[in-house]
């Protein structure tokens, strides 16, 4: 959209200046000297500002401005109305409003010539003036007489003279004069919240929401989020969070009543970007009941909570904004990348929000904010959340716990190849290569099994579309190891269909 200026239309030339208005009637309160020429403009008027009438013999015949001032140039759309004692500008600004809604406005159609009702006068067109009889206080051609002057003048002293005495009246009462105010019947904390509120879904979750605090052995660390999973004093959050201090370095967690515990990492999974915790020394927890992330839909309402730069038990909220959407993050070390069939939600994400629960409108766990996609460049400061938060599937995240807590170590399905890792791509190439000179297909793995070679092009998983490495990644790790799926991939130019079993991979070395 243009936002550059443009010329407004010539003013046509202007009318003969109505007659002034009648002195105001005895015993009201006239108006200031200076408004007296004509009416208070509407703000929805497109006749604003009008002209400021002149003073006896100062107006040129046929020429709407004074003969000694020249024509002001200035088109700037935020000029603000002459004061009474300024002379007008020669050009208005243009109107309030536009029907395109762009600003700056565009000018004005070209103006119209009279004919029509109100607010139909041409620009540069003297605004008509309120009725009142021709008189011994008028004079022909809009000039004033002394005698008018002269009770303009008296009116406006006596009504200074009114406001100064009401100004003094009202401070000489001091503290004598009662209170105005109203006060509420009922306190913020009497007001009961409904069910599914947001107040009432942050009220019940946040006990159970910490900050965690990650300390390295060489100074460095951050802040993150996580949640009480079970009532053993489990705690899940992000892998990112906590990878800094999992080898000898010092992890708290802190509730939002203040509360603060020891924590140590009870295992991690670099790959899935989780992590799971124990809490030392604590009791009483209350778990956050998990949702299904496979019911989710597009459009459901959704809460994060967090500590975004730090601000603990922040509570923002929004919508999901679209499903499956293949994420690959940094694990905060450099060390390893993650991947993630993420749930997108526009619900304000930051750092320090990783680990946090996303919940939808009943107050289930749905997912783990884990990623925001950034507008900064690479080696820039943190910048904010732009609408664009990611969140691993809570039932990703569940299995993944499950096996943490009970061996400490994930366990991967895979299909057995090395892939190339463009994402700009028509599918997911099975390369040429291994990692470290290894076989690109592994010999007697599940794609080896299925007849899968070098140089295939993956385009679907099941019913998922696959257009990289990242995403097929991100999509088999949805799965369980044993799980059967179709995978669909081109050679030679010929499509070609094959089911075959997921295999395993052991930890993250």
């Amino acid at each position: 959209m243009s936002t550059e200026n443009e010329g407004y239309a010539v003013p046509a030339a202007p009318t003969a200046p109505p007659a002034p208005a009648a002195p105001p009637a005895p015993g009201a309160a006239p108006a200031p000297a200076a408004q007296q020429s004509a009416p208070s403009p509407s703000p929805v008027s497109a006749d604003w500002p009008p002209p400021v009438a002149p003073a006896a013999g100062e107006q040129a015949p046929g020429s709407p401005f004074p003969p000694n001032v020249p024509e002001d140039s200035s088109n700037h759309p935020h000029e603000r109305p002459a004061a009474a004692h300024e002379q007008p500008a020669s050009t208005p600004p243009p109107p309030a409003s536009s029907a395109s809604g762009g600003w700056p406005p565009p000018p004005p159609a070209s103006p119209g010539h009279g004919g029509g009702g109100s607010g139909d006068h041409a620009w540069g067109d003297p605004v008509p003036g309120p009725a009142g009889p021709s008189g011994p206080g008028s004079a022909p051609g809009g000039r004033r007489t002394g005698g008018l002057v002269a009770a303009v003048l008296a009116a406006a002293l006596l009504a200074g003279g009114i406001g100064g005495g009401i100004g003094y009246w009202a401070a000489d009462r001091g503290d004598d004069a009662e209170s105005t105010t109203v006060s509420s019947s009922t306190s913020p904390g009497d007001v009961k919240r409904a069910d599914g509120t947001v107040a009432a879904v942050a009220a019940k979750a946040l006990p159970s929401v910490v900050t965690i605090e990650a300390k390295g052995d060489e100074g460095d660390g951050g802040t993150g989020t996580g949640f009480v999973y079970d009532q053993q004093g489990h705690i899940l959050t992000n892998n990112h969070v906590v990878a800094s201090a999992a080898d000898g370095g010092e992890l708290t967690a802190t509730f939002s009543d203040g509360k603060e515990y020891d924590a140590e990492v009870v295992g991690r999974a670099e790959g899935y970007d989780v992590a799971v915790l124990q809490l030392k020394n604590a009791s009483g927890l209350a778990p956050l009941p998990l949702g299904d992330s496979d019911k989710v839909a597009v459009g459901d309402s959704t809460i994060a909570i967090g500590a975004p730069f730090g601000l603990s038990n922040t509570v923002t909220t929004g919508i999901i904004s679209a499903k499956n959407r293949p994420v690959a993050s940094g694990d905060g070390t450099g060390s390893s990348n993650s991947y993630m069939s993420a749930l997108q939600t526009d619900a304000s994400i930051n750092p320090g929000n990783s680990g946090g629960p996303l919940l939808d409108a009943t107050g289930a766990v749905i997912g783990i904010n884990s990623a925001i996609q950034s507008t900064s460049s690479p080696g820039a400061s943190q910048s904010g959340s732009i609408g664009l938060g990611f969140a691993i599937p809570v039932n990703q995240a569940k299995n993944v716990a499950e096996q943490l807590i009970k061996t400490g170590e994930p366990v991967y399905p895979v299909i057995g190849v090395s892939v190339s890792m463009e994402e700009d791509s028509d599918g997911a190439t099975i390369s040429e290569e291994g990692q470290g000179g290894s076989e690109p297909v592994t010999p007697n793995g599940p794609a080896d099994k299925a007849g899968l070679r070098p140089g295939d092009v993956i385009t679907k998983l099941n019913d998922t579309s696959i257009d990289s490495g990242p995403t097929l990644i991100s999509e088999i790790w949805t799965y369980k190891p044993g799980d059967k799926v179709e995978i669909t991939y081109e050679r030679d130019g010929k499509e070609s269909t094959v089911e075959l079993t997921l295999g395993q991979r052991e930890g993250d070395d």
